[in-house]
């Protein structure tokens, strides 16, 4: 008759828990998946899903007994790994959300919000316009399969245990953080550069032909300059994303020791 020790079935079933949590933490805040238009049964039966797929291609796990602090802090490391991963790459989408509304903000169109699905927000519509762009590229430059890829070489480089990150990679994740803002400015520079052209125009205008009316025109004329310059930049903005998500890859990577 065989008979099982504790610690032999607590292995067991944390060969699956362990991978588990860093893959449950990715899917909870990565793009697309971990927005509310996905519902948490199907985040669920996603990640367990792939949980079943890659487990037999990871390294030994540690055999640590399942009702133990230790297991407990495990699985806590393995969550905050998989938060940051996806954190990451959210970053990328969200760099377009702020370019659309420095643009918005620009052109008058501000105004004109509506109530984003995925983050249960209201924001400008030019945000949304572009959030849906991004998502359509990035599914179709396969982000989603090297965001897995990069979560599979993570099993390798930085292994389930009770070591993680320091407190100094953390720090490079805020500070990349502070990339996000920069890179919005960068993309949104076109219009805003634009605009202040127009806004100087009207600014002599109204210099030369006081009597003019410039609120009433320059409203209209502001905001279909900048959708003009949107359809304009609006390959460029695409291309962008694509050098941007190379990078922030890059750095997914050397984050965790790939």
């Amino acid at each position: 008759m065989l008979e099982f020790t504790d610690l032999e079935v607590g292995h067991w079933i944390s060969r699956y828990v362990y991978p588990f949590a860093r893959i449950s933490g990715l899917f909870m805040v990565m793009p697309l998946l971990g927005t509310r238009m996905v519902p948490t049964q199907i985040r669920l039966l996603l990640a367990v899903a792939t949980t079943l797929v890659i487990v037999p291609v990871l390294p030994p796990l540690p055999k640590v007994e399942a009702m133990s602090v230790a297991a407990f802090v495990i699985i806590l490391h393995q969550l905050l790994i998989g938060i940051a991963l996806g954190f990451i790459v959210e970053m990328l989408t969200q760099v377009f959300v702020l370019a659309g509304q420095l643009i918005a903000m620009q052109t008058g169109l501000g105004i004109a919000t509506t109530v984003d699905p995925s983050q249960g927000a209201s924001v400008v519509v030019i945000s949304q316009w572009l959030l849906f762009m991004v998502s359509l590229v990035f599914l179709s430059l396969n982000g989603h399969l090297v965001l897995i890829e990069v979560l599979v070489q993570s099993f390798y480089s930085l292994p389930v245990g009770m070591s993680s990150w320091s407190a100094a990679d953390l720090g490079r994740i805020v500070h990349w953080s502070g990339w996000m803002f920069a890179a919005a400015l960068v993309i949104a520079l076109p219009a805003l550069a634009a605009l202040l052209v127009v806004n100087l125009a009207f600014g002599v205008m109204t210099r030369a032909a006081p009597q003019l009316n410039i609120f009433a025109l320059g409203f209209p004329v502001t905001m279909v300059v900048g959708l003009f310059i949107l359809w304009l930049t609006m390959t460029d903005m695409a291309l962008s994303f694509h050098r941007h998500m190379e990078a922030l890859f890059a750095f997914a990577r050397t984050l965790v020791g790939g």
